[in-house]
């Protein structure tokens, strides 16, 4: 990932991203594991508490670091004082580390429900040409474009390439998925609006 606002950027980007990559992945891992639901609701129970320390830790600096880091006597300031250069490092090797087990994931799920090669070549080859599409459509878009607008256009192409495939190719409950993830992510993007202006204008 590159460094700077852009970096900011994508780490913005990527949070819905993330969590379909960590459900598909805890769902593969724990599949035919004895109380697996029950695993499930733990991950996102633990999930759930890390996102509230994290919102916390976040008020905390946005609103106190200055003065702490100045006064040296608050010791998560201190912290990220002498350390806070790690922790964009940190989280490069996190999200690495988490899309790659979560494409090996999926890849493994979505070709288990192919009856043959011809199926899964049939699948995998307008998805790929969808995407390459997609990057090619991307790197065109003129520069004028704001950081919110680009990232909607985005998912809307993304989105909409994928309900057009999964129409001549999928089921139903496929399709659902689409349209239920399209609102996940815009919802995300909405949530993260404010940051990504910030970032586009760094």
């Amino acid at each position: 990932l590159p460094q700077g606002a852009h970096s900011s950027q994508l780490y913005l980007l990527c949070q819905y991203s993330l969590g379909c990559g960590l459900s598909c992945s805890l769902s593969f891992l724990l599949e035919g594991a004895p109380h697996r639901t029950c695993n499930l609701v733990l991950a996102a129970g633990l999930g759930g508490l890390l996102a509230t320390y994290a919102q916390r830790l976040a008020r905390h600096v946005c609103t106190l670091y200055e003065l702490h880091s100045r006064a040296r006597y608050c010791g998560i300031c201190i912290l990220l004082l002498a350390n806070g250069h790690s922790i964009p490092r940190l989280l490069r090797n996190a999200l690495t580390i988490a899309f790659t087990v979560a494409d090996l994931a999926a890849v493994a799920l979505i070709n288990r429900d192919f009856l043959s090669t011809a199926e899964a070549v049939r699948f995998w080859t307008p998805l790929t040409i969808c995407y390459t599409l997609l990057v090619i459509h991307m790197q065109e878009e003129p520069r004028q474009s704001t950081g919110t607008q680009l990232a909607h256009q985005t998912v809307l192409v993304r989105m909409g390439g994928l309900f057009i495939l999964l129409l001549t190719v999928g089921r139903w409950t496929d399709v659902l998925h689409i349209l239920i993830s399209l609102l996940g992510e815009l919802w995300c993007l909405l949530r993260a609006g404010v940051m990504l202006e910030v970032c586009q204008q760094q």
